[in-house]
C-alpha cells in the first residue's frame, strides 16, 4: 500500500507561481511511477504530468502545461512535485497526484493509488 497526500494548493494571481508537493507512505517510493492530474468544476478530469519510477525520472507533459510545469521528485524525500510558473486562471482546478508500480502513462484509472487532492485557484 502507498498513501498519498498533496500540498501546496492556495489561491494565486494569474502569471504567478505555485509548488504542490505529493507525499508518500508505505512501500518504497522510488519503485512507482507517480503522475499530477487535474480536474476544474464541472469539466473531465485531465492528465498534468508523469515521471517514471528510479532516479533521473523521465518526464511527460500535456501540451497545455508544457513549458509553464515541472514535474521532479526526491525519492530520498518519498515527495513528488508540481511546479507551475506562469499560472493561468484555466489551471484552476483540484490536482491530485497518482503512483503506479507498472504504468508512467496518460490514463488516470491505469494508476493504482490516489491522494485527495489540493485546491489551485488562478484569479485573475
Amino acid at each position: 500500500q502507498v498513501q498519498l497526500q498533496e500540498s501546496g494548493g492556495q489561491l494565486v494571481q494569474a502569471g504567478g507561481s505555485l509548488r504542490l508537493s505529493c507525499a508518500a507512505s508505505g512501500r518504497t517510493f522510488v519503485a512507482y511511477s507517480t503522475a499530477w492530474f487535474r480536474q476544474a468544476a464541472g469539466k473531465e478530469r485531465e492528465f498534468v504530468a508523469a515521471i517514471t519510477w528510479g532516479s533521473g525520472g523521465k518526464s511527460i507533459y500535456a501540451d497545455s502545461v508544457k513549458g509553464r510545469f515541472t514535474i521532479s521528485r526526491d525519492n530520498a524525500k518519498n515527495t513528488m512535485y508540481l511546479q507551475m510558473n506562469s499560472l493561468k486562471p484555466e489551471d484552476t482546478a483540484v490536482y491530485r497526484c497518482a503512483a503506479s508500480s507498472g504504468y508512467s502513462g496518460r490514463a488516470y484509472n491505469a494508476y493504482t493509488y490516489y491522494g485527495q487532492g489540493t485546491q489551485v485557484t488562478v484569479s485573475t
